[in-house]
């Protein structure tokens, strides 16, 4: 580990941070900081990223499970969810497949999902109390990130293959939701003129075709063209296509968040991030990189 980064970023000397290249991780914090706010923008995905894995043991809800864990909802959801679940997500972070063999069963994955949930009557209203009685919670930290780019107008994309609503009622409930900067690209839902779940917009977006979603296409990254510095936050290989239409972007730092099955994944993840956070519930690393690129002092 290189003493000049640590001083940079104290947070990374921590004993569950991997990176491959520090030299390089060092090279793209110095660049960004000669830009600080000026030329920054952050794309992160949402559960199990800015969402936590786990709190006090247990593990924590993720936008679809939100849904598929109250007692609000019917039981065959709840059951039939919860064995789609259980047969797709080992083949998800499976790395003995490729993400060609991946993608077809996520888009089963996903259509059966949805398909469950527009026959449940779910009501707009319900949202919230579903949120608000789940186990989703923010990832410590999320709240002073959200508060800091805020601050200085740095746009923030959260691009989740998990579902829109869900995400923005989250957020408003455990921080602070700022439209002025912050974008939302996900699964959302349509209601009827009685607020009724009807289905969803768009088309479907999932683990692993983020970098085909129309927003790499429409106006965000070309109205924000002169930000050529990118935070990437993931915890899945599939995250790192969430960038694909940012094709201005000069220096970039892609941070993973391995949150389970460590010793499986680490070595491929260690490729393909540059930062690989172990086993953390915190945006601990996060907050430190963006406290130095700001120029701000490190904590005593």
């Amino acid at each position: 580990m290189l003493d000049s980064l640590i001083k940079l970023v104290p947070e990374l000397a921590r004993s569950n941070i991997c990176m491959r290249d520090p030299q390089s991780v060092e090279k793209a914090v110095r660049t960004m900081m000669k830009d600080a706010q000026h030329k920054l923008q952050v794309i992160a995905d949402f559960d199990w990223t800015l969402s936590k894995y786990t709190e006090d043991g247990t593990l924590c809800s993720t936008t679809h499970s939100v849904l598929g864990e109250s007692k609000h909802m019917p039981e065959f959801y709840r059951t039939e969810t919860k064995k789609l679940k259980e047969h797709y997500m080992p083949i998800e972070f499976d790395p003995t497949k490729t993400r060609e063999e991946k993608i077809p069963k996520m888009v089963e994955w996903w259509s059966k999902n949805h398909a469950l949930l527009e026959s449940c009557h779910l009501t707009r209203p319900q949202i919230s109390t579903l949120v608000a009685e789940s186990r989703a919670r923010l990832r410590d930290g999320c709240k002073e990130l959200f508060h800091e780019l805020h601050s200085l107008e740095i746009p923030l994309l959260i691009f989740s293959a998990g579902m829109g609503d869900i995400i923005s009622e989250i957020i408003k409930q455990r921080a602070v939701f700022y439209p002025e900067n912050m974008k939302i690209v996900a699964n959302f839902l349509e209601f009827d003129e009685e607020e009724k779940v009807v289905g969803f917009s768009g088309e479907i977006i999932h683990t692993f075709n983020k970098n085909e979603n129309a927003v790499h296409s429409g106006d965000y990254f070309s109205n924000i063209r002169h930000r050529e510095n990118l935070l990437l936050l993931g915890d899945t290989l599939g995250d790192l296509g969430m960038a694909q239409g940012a094709d201005n972007i000069e220096c970039i730092l892609k941070i993973g968040f391995l949150n389970f099955k460590v010793k499986e994944n680490l070595d491929v993840y260690m490729q393909h991030f540059d930062i690989v956070i172990i086993e953390d519930e915190s945006l601990a690393v996060v907050n430190g990189l963006v406290r130095a690129i700001l120029g701000h002092p490190a904590p005593q």
